[in-house]
């Protein structure tokens, strides 16, 4: 069993930066392959960003790419996603996942366990 608890949005300009983390209890961590999605208001949850349980070849949506970051820390049981360039359409409710199959990060349709999610808002 794992439980995943996201942390690290708010509010921030247009242009700026945030670093969400999640937060991941369980001794199993650093077998599960982890991923970050969103939901805005009205729209379906997407992809945004996953990484594999060594913490190597990350996945990024193309909306994304060049501005954020996914990374991982096994010995503390947290994976981030730092936000650089942060833009209004970037406004979500941000939720990380995880998997013990990448694939299914990826598509997040067979995620084994998700969190409650952590807002981000980005106001011009």
């Amino acid at each position: 069993q794992v439980q995943l608890v996201e942390s690290g949005g708010g509010l921030v300009q247009a242009g700026g930066s945030l670093r969400l983390s999640c937060a991941a209890s369980g001794r199993t961590f650093s077998n599960y392959a982890m991923g970050w999605f969103r939901q805005a208001p009205g729209k379906e949850r997407e992809f945004v960003a996953a990484i594999t349980w060594s913490g190597g070849r990350p996945d990024y949506a193309d909306s994304v790419k060049g501005r954020f970051t996914i990374s991982r820390d096994n010995t503390k049981n947290t994976v981030y996603l730092q936000m650089n360039s942060l833009k209004p359409e970037d406004t979500a409710l941000y939720y990380c996942a995880a998997a013990l199959s990448y694939g299914a990060v990826l598509t997040g349709k067979a995620a084994d366990y998700w969190g409650q999610g952590t807002q981000v808002t980005v106001s011009l």
